[in-house]
Parts: C-alpha cells; sequence; structure tokens
C-alpha cells in the first residue's frame, strides 16, 4: 500500500515535471508569429512567411533610397556644355528638375503608405501579444489541471473499463487528450514566432520610414540648387548689357513663337470640334461658369496680368496671365470643364497644358514639373491635372495661368472673380 502510495507521488511529480518542461521550452522557443485572427498553425506559419518577405522588401527599397540620390555636381558639370545657347540650357535642365521633382513625389507617397503600414502592423503586434498571452494563461490552466488530477487519472480511466470495448473507447480519449495538448504547444510556439517577426518587421518598417524623411530633404536641397543654378544662369544671360539689343530680339522671338504654337492649338482644337459637329451634332460650350483657382497651395500674386517693364532686359512687355507663385510640385487644377488639346514643353512655357472649354475659350498653365494629363483627355473643374514646377523660361516655382477668348489673350480675373 505504502509502495503504491509512493509509485503515483513519484509518477505525478514526474508528469508535473514534464508539462512544466514543455511549458518552459514553449516561452523560450525563440521563435517568432502572425495575425491574431489566424485559424490554424498553417496560417500562422503562412503569416510568417509573408511578414519576412515584406522584411526582404523593406531592405531593398531602404538600400535603393540610398543609392538613388542625386548627384547635382554631375548634372551642373554635363549643362557646362550648352550654357552657350540659353534655349538647350533651360531645355536640358529641365530635364533634370522634373526627374529630381517627380522623384521627391515618389518618395512622399512612400513616406504615406508607409506610415499607414506602420499603423497596421502596430496593430497587428497587439493583437498577437494579446493572443500569445491567452493562449499561454490557457496552458498554465492545462498543466495545473494536470497536476491536480494526476497521472492515475490516465490508469484508471483505461483499466477500470467495464468491457474491453470501453478500454479502447477510453483510450482512444487519452491519446486524443495527448494530441490536443500537442497541438496547444505548436500554437503556442508559433504565435511566439509570428511575434517576433511582427517586431522585426515594424523596427525595418521604421528604419525605412527614417531614411525615405532623410532622402526627401536630400532631394529637396538639390532641386532648390539646381533651381538656384538655373535662376543665376538666366539672370546672367538676360543681364548682359553687351547682349541687349540682341536678347531684345530674341525674347520677343520666343514670345511670337509661343503665341504661334498656341494660335495652332487653337486651329486644330476648332477644326476638331468642327468634324465632331458634323459627324454628331455635338459641340463643345462654355456655360458661363466661375473658374476654379488654379493653384489652390499659392502663396501670392508675383506678377499681375497686364503690361510691365520686363526686370532684366528693361523692355515695356505684355505679361499675359497670372504669376501664382506656389510650392514646387503643389497641385495645379483644372479651371473649368474642358479638353486637353495639349500637355507637352517648350523652352519658353516648360511643361505646360492648354484645355479647350467651348465657344472659343482657353486655359493655359505654364512651367509645370510634371503634367498627369494627356492630349484628348476630358477634365473636370478643379481637377488635379499637373504639378508647379519652374520648367522653361522661369527663374522660380509658380503657376503662368493664362486665359484665351477668340483667338486673343484676356484677363483671368474676369473668370475667377
Amino acid at each position: 500500500m505504502h509502495y503504491r502510495q509512493y509509485t503515483k507521488k513519484r509518477v505525478r511529480g514526474a508528469v508535473f515535471l514534464l508539462a512544466v518542461t514543455i511549458l518552459v521550452a514553449a516561452m523560450f522557443a525563440g521563435m517568432r508569429p502572425f495575425v491574431c485572427q489566424a485559424d490554424s498553425v498553417s496560417d500562422l506559419k503562412k503569416s510568417i512567411e509573408q511578414k519576412q518577405n515584406e522584411i526582404k522588401d523593406a531592405e531593398n527599397q531602404k538600400k535603393k533610397l540610398q543609392s538613388g540620390l542625386t548627384d547635382v555636381k554631375s548634372i551642373i558639370n554635363e549643362l557646362e556644355k550648352s550654357k552657350k545657347n540659353l534655349s538647350s540650357y533651360v531645355s536640358q535642365l529641365d530635364v533634370n528638375l522634373s526627374e529630381v521633382q517627380a522623384k521627391i513625389t515618389e518618395i512622399k507617397e512612400m513616406i504615406t503608405q508607409k506610415e499607414a503600414e506602420i499603423i497596421e502592423t502596430k496593430a497587428e503586434l497587439d493583437a498577437a501579444i494579446a493572443q500569445e498571452e491567452t493562449q499561454y494563461e490557457g496552458m498554465k490552466a492545462r498543466i495545473k489541471n494536470m497536476y491536480e488530477r494526476g497521472n492515475d487519472f490516465y490508469f484508471e480511466a483505461v483499466l477500470t473499463s467495464k468491457s474491453f470495448g470501453e478500454m479502447l473507447n477510453r483510450a482512444e480519449y487519452v491519446e486524443k487528450i495527448s494530441s490536443s495538448d500537442k497541438r496547444m504547444l505548436e500554437e503556442f510556439r508559433t504565435t511566439r514566432e509570428y511575434v517576433e517577426v511582427c517586431k522585426a518587421q515594424l523596427e525595418s518598417e521604421q528604419e525605412l520610414l527614417e531614411e525615405a524623411k532623410k532622402d526627401v530633404e536630400a532631394e529637396e536641397a538639390s532641386l532648390a540648387s539646381l533651381i538656384s543654378q538655373k535662376e543665376a544662369e538666366i539672370t546672367a544671360y538676360e543681364a548682359d548689357i553687351n547682349n541687349r539689343e540682341q536678347l531684345v530680339k530674341e525674347y520677343e522671338e520666343e514670345i511670337a513663337a509661343q503665341n504661334a504654337e498656341i494660335k495652332e492649338l487653337e486651329n486644330a482644337a476648332k477644326a476638331l470640334q468642327k468634324q465632331l459637329e458634323q459627324s454628331n451634332g455635338k459641340k463643345n460650350t462654355y456655360d458661363g461658369g466661375m473658374f476654379a483657382w488654379p493653384a489652390p497651395s499659392y502663396t501670392r500674386i508675383s506678377d499681375d496680368y497686364g503690361n510691365r517693364i520686363h526686370p532684366t532686359l528693361k523692355v515695356q512687355q505684355f505679361h499675359n496671365g497670372l504669376d501664382m507663385a506656389a510650392p514646387g510640385g503643389s497641385p495645379i487644377l483644372a479651371a473649368y470643364n474642358g479638353t486637353v488639346v495639349a500637355a507637352a514643353y517648350s523652352s519658353t512655357m516648360g511643361n505646360y497644358i492648354m484645355i479647350d472649354h467651348g465657344d472659343n475659350l482657353y486655359t493655359i498653365y505654364m512651367h509645370a514639373s510634371a503634367l498627369y494629363v494627356s492630349q484628348g483627355a476630358e477634365v473636370v473643374k478643379g481637377q488635379k491635372i499637373a504639378a508647379v514646377g519652374t520648367t522653361g523660361r522661369s527663374t522660380g516655382n509658380h503657376l503662368h495661368f493664362s486665359v484665351r477668348l477668340n483667338g486673343s489673350y484676356v484677363s483671368p480675373w474676369n473668370y475667377l472673380k
């Protein structure tokens, strides 16, 4: 009798020790996890693999950012070859300005996306930690139950059976309990693995976010340097008193060429409208509505519509639009509904867009850093069509906004008030 009690105590102690060992092994498995909503270990493992791939992607993006910064010195050295021809110099530099602005926009979009992903990853991590704690408490309760019931529970469940069939059924039940314990342990270990991989992903995403913010600052500094270089070259070229007569002639020729280009576009738009009217009776008409402000991020009107004295050439010039000083990369909106008749580049207008609003009314948007619509596109009032820049004959970020009616420039204020 005493021997039997002693044996039971030893077996019970061994079972408890084994259970504690299993729990401790699970706690220090050093592995990682996935979303708390996963229904199985298989789902968790798939999620872990996905997270690990996302960590690799973040590391690759970080390396790409670090190696893709603009080399301003190299660009300026290359531009030295075309300094003697201002038009060629401006055109080449504008390509670089547009590329840098596009890179800045891309990185800023990445920052916005990464900030949202970090919020999501934090939520996933919190949920996984909560799941881990729940599973841990469940395992502790299971171990306590095993200890209190003792090992003889399993022996008695089988050996006190009244028939061979009952014994087999009880043996199967005991085996299922054992399998359930194994599944509980495996799920707990996998959940821990998911928790760790969530932590690693969060750290990787935060590092990428910081790298992106640092690179935006570097690219914006590069852009400012190139704009400053362009401004200095244009100003020096136009202020050269020895070339004043020639410069005035060149300027007038450029304006004449610009007006001819605009006139040609108007004629093409009229011809197309005539064809549409003949084929389906559709006529593009302007309903008289007021325009949307085309540069919502503007800070001031840097140059108004009307006659003025050119700041460097010192000759009277008709300024055919409004210059809206706005930050580079900020949105340019379609002033009204219409059809894009041009989305192109010229050395004077830079990247520009021209929209037909019907009844011989057109709006023109110049010096953009990027164009988001193409010729033939239908746009609506307030739609984002481009980004503010300083391409073309420009010495600072701004939108030059012009309005033409019946083949002549008119004051934009007539449509903006």
